[in-house]
């Protein structure tokens, strides 16, 4: 129940929560993955229950996916969908230019696809995840298992030469084996701590022989919602330039809050 949430998960909460007021009867949304996107499917879920909302949802996982229907979401596939009018998705970093860091969740493929299909890209956050300049959190790096510590060699090799402070890099892990995306991928985390340009960056690593995609989303974030712990909730719009303030009230909802385990 939102008494016993943390202030973060409480901000979580009520960015997703604002965030859902974007979705309109008859739209193609693109679901993302993550904690927070986990919020936002509830929270959509419990609309098209008690006020008979009517969308069809376009997951970025499998895990999103079976969440949506496990609410009551229509979930349809991007090739059915074609064209998405709004997708709501989280972020592990964003500056201010909406540029962020996305893939902490491992779904940073699926993620980028979707958001690049839709016509406008919102973001929902809590305000840690707001920072000057990107690289504090690991970026992820999504590869083809094939050749993939030749690829790993590669980009550090590469990072020598590029913007950044740190150049580190590590095969993300699921137990003793590599996490494998639902691609059937493996992911690279790079520890960067600060990218000077993320735009060259991006643009670099993805010209590499086994680089699927990376976690930079540069120009694709519209708009970001940002919630506080106590309830405030501030609106920024990158193409408009406005920042817009609100407060949203906790509300008891058994069906909200129950067996939310991402």
């Amino acid at each position: 129940m939102t008494g016993e949430l943390s202030p973060i998960d409480k901000a979580k909460f009520v960015a997703a929560r604002r965030a859902a007021d974007f979705v309109e009867d008859g739209m193609r949304v693109g679901l993302g993955t993550g904690s927070t996107a986990a919020w936002l499917v509830r929270c959509l879920g419990e609309m098209v229950r008690e006020d008979g909302l009517k969308f069809k949802g376009v997951p970025t996982s499998t895990r999103t996916a079976e969440l949506a229907r496990d609410v009551g979401i229509e979930v349809i596939s991007l090739d059915e969908a074609r064209w998405l009018d709004l997708t709501i998705d989280g972020a592990d970093e964003f500056d201010a230019d909406l540029n962020l860091i996305k893939g902490g969740g491992g779904a940073l493929l699926q993620e980028k696809i979707v958001a690049t299909a839709s016509d406008r890209m919102v973001v929902i956050a809590d305000i840690g995840k707001q920072v000057e300049h990107l690289g504090a959190y690991p970026l992820p790096v999504e590869v083809i298992p094939f050749g993939w510590q030749t690829t790993q060699a590669l980009i550090e090799e590469t990072l020598i030469s590029m913007d950044v402070l740190g150049r580190d890099t590590t095969l993300r892990m699921n137990g003793d084996a590599p996490y494998v995306t639902d691609e059937g991928n493996y992911i690279l985390d790079l520890h960067l701590k600060r990218i000077g340009n993320p735009r060259q960056l991006a643009l670099v690593l993805n010209q590499m022989p086994g680089v699927v995609e990376n976690g930079l989303f540069i120009d694709i974030c519209d708009t970001v919602v940002l919630g506080f712990g106590d309830g405030r909730v501030e609106l920024r719009d990158i193409n408009e330039g406005t920042i817009e303030h609100d407060r949203l009230d906790f509300v008891e909802s058994e069906n909200l809050f129950t067996d939310l385990s991402d």
